[in-house]
């Protein structure tokens, strides 16, 4: 299995979430999208944590199961895709959160969330 951790599940990982870390432990490869990098650096900076914070993420996105996602021109096209189809379903989600999604259908992995919001997303398929 291969997976697209957002940023609950990864909070929920440095918990010890017990249904995510048995997730994380069947994925063969684990995704980070870079608008999941700009949330939690958003949140690092705005704690009194941040060297602890930004050494703990350095640690785990240097595992070599763990790998960056940039947003392209493909995220951008899925992403448009996504956002209209939930604005006329009368859904609309965060922001953020449609380019999550989007990144994960583009590569075609499951999306690792804690979020309820993302299963209004046809086609995308969530863990746990």
């Amino acid at each position: 299995m291969n997976v697209l951790l957002d940023t609950s599940a990864y909070s929920a990982l440095l918990r010890g979430h017990q249904p995510v870390l048995e997730v994380m432990r069947r994925s063969e490869t684990v995704a980070v999208s870079a608008v999941v990098l700009g949330e939690l650096y958003s949140g690092f900076r705005a704690g009194n944590r941040w060297a602890e914070n930004t050494a703990q993420l350095a640690q785990f996105l240097s595992k070599p199961s763990v790998r960056i996602l940039k947003v392209t021109e493909e995220t951008a096209l899925r992403y448009a895709e996504v956002d209209v189809y939930l604005r006329k379903a009368g859904r609309p989600i965060p922001r953020n959160d449609v380019w999550i999604a989007a990144t994960a259908l583009e590569h075609g992995l499951q999306l690792l969330t804690l979020d309820a919001q993302f299963r209004e997303i046809p086609l995308l398929l969530i863990q746990p």
